[in-house]
């Protein structure tokens, strides 16, 4: 099933983008970020992000190409529900030997930040999938063969346990999320991100049986 991808919305709209056919292409400005406050202090919530809603579990699946220029540089999957609880994946550039693997979770404005040092690869492919207030994120060199970065919550979505225990039920109004891709340049920096391959289906990752 693919994405309409006319029917996305930006947040942050970048000046320079593209959304033709099956492609989505970001080119990031100076200054770009997510973050809130831990550690850093500072709070960036001005990168731009394409996004889609949805009510519903799913699973969403992205590719995207890499030509990074400076430290920091950035492009991934993005859910967005407001700017205090958001999540994030990408390989964000480190230097020439490599590049940083990794997630964030913002939950009630502030944000981790769960890295795997990596070579830096020419493209990657996400792939998230949400039961609930509950999400996983994962990698692939190949779009074949996925790998699990992490499994994450988002307070701010509710949901009782018996809805939890469906298969992909419809969730209550107040638990639509906006999901999508994001490129930014946190220094001064400017790179295009290419997003393809974007694919939308029930949830993937099954419920889990309690014991």
């Amino acid at each position: 099933m693919k994405l309409d991808l006319k029917s996305a919305k930006w947040l942050n709209k970048p000046r320079s983008s593209e959304v033709k056919g099956t492609t989505v292409s970001i080119t990031t400005e100076p200054g770009t970020d997510f973050w809130q406050r831990s550690f850093y202090g500072f709070r960036n919530d001005n990168a731009p992000a394409l996004l889609w809603s949805s009510d519903a579990n799913f699973t969403f699946a992205v590719k995207v190409n890499i030509d990074y220029r400076k430290q920091f540089d950035q492009c991934g999957l993005i859910v967005y529900l407001d700017n205090e609880n958001w999540f994030k994946a990408s390989i964000e550039f480190e230097n020439d030997q490599f590049s940083r693997l990794g997630s964030v979770v913002t939950n009630t404005g502030y944000s981790d930040w769960a890295t795997s040092d990596i070579p830096l690869p020419p493209e990657i492919h996400y792939r998230l999938s949400r039961r609930g207030p509950d999400f996983l994120i994962e990698f692939s060199y190949d779009g074949t063969d996925f790998k699990q970065m992490r499994i994450f919550h988002l307070h701010s979505l509710e949901q009782t346990t018996e809805e939890m225990g469906k298969a992909n039920p419809p969730l209550p109004a107040k638990n639509v999320i906006q999901f999508g891709v994001y490129a930014c340049s946190p220094l001064d920096s400017s790179f295009t991100a290419q997003f393809t391959n974007f694919q939308f289906e029930p949830c993937r990752w099954h419920a889990h049986a309690a014991t």
